[in-house]
């Protein structure tokens, strides 16, 4: 166990090796990965699941729900770098075309020259997907 702040390759690299010394690699294929990758989203979903706008802009305010959304947010950091060693994606590579393509698609309203800090109109990066915060999905 290490306090110390790491890269993201050394995360992922550390989780690959957790579980090759647990003989886990058998079950580690991309659907079981994408099956727990998507209950771990589910559970951080949950967490949210009854709250007004208000409470869930609060959250983190409560030690209780602060400790539990950062738990479901590294189980599904987790088990999406694991999902991306499995099928050798990298992860930043294919976030930062995502957000090229989506500077493109969604231009910035006025149609100045896009900023590279920013996505869909203005928005930070526009979310999680690149899309606008309340928009259309992103594929």
């Amino acid at each position: 166990m290490t306090g110390q702040p790491q890269d993201l390759a050394a995360l992922q690299r550390r989780l690959v090796e957790f579980a090759a010394a647990r003989d886990w690699q058998p079950f580690h294929t991309p659907k079981n990965l994408a099956s727990a990758l998507s209950v771990e989203a589910a559970e951080l979903l949950e967490i949210f699941q009854w709250l007004t706008p208000e409470q869930a802009s609060a959250v983190m305010a409560d030690p209780e729900s602060a400790h539990r959304v950062r738990d479901e947010v590294a189980d599904v950091l987790a088990y999406l770098l694991q999902f991306c060693a499995v099928l050798e994606v990298d992860v930043l590579a294919a976030l930062a075309a995502k957000i090229d393509r989506n500077e493109l698609r969604f231009p910035r309203p006025g149609g100045g020259p896009a900023d590279p800090g920013a996505g869909p109109a203005g928005s930070p990066a526009g979310g999680p997907a690149g899309g606008p915060a309340g928009g259309p999905a992103v594929a």
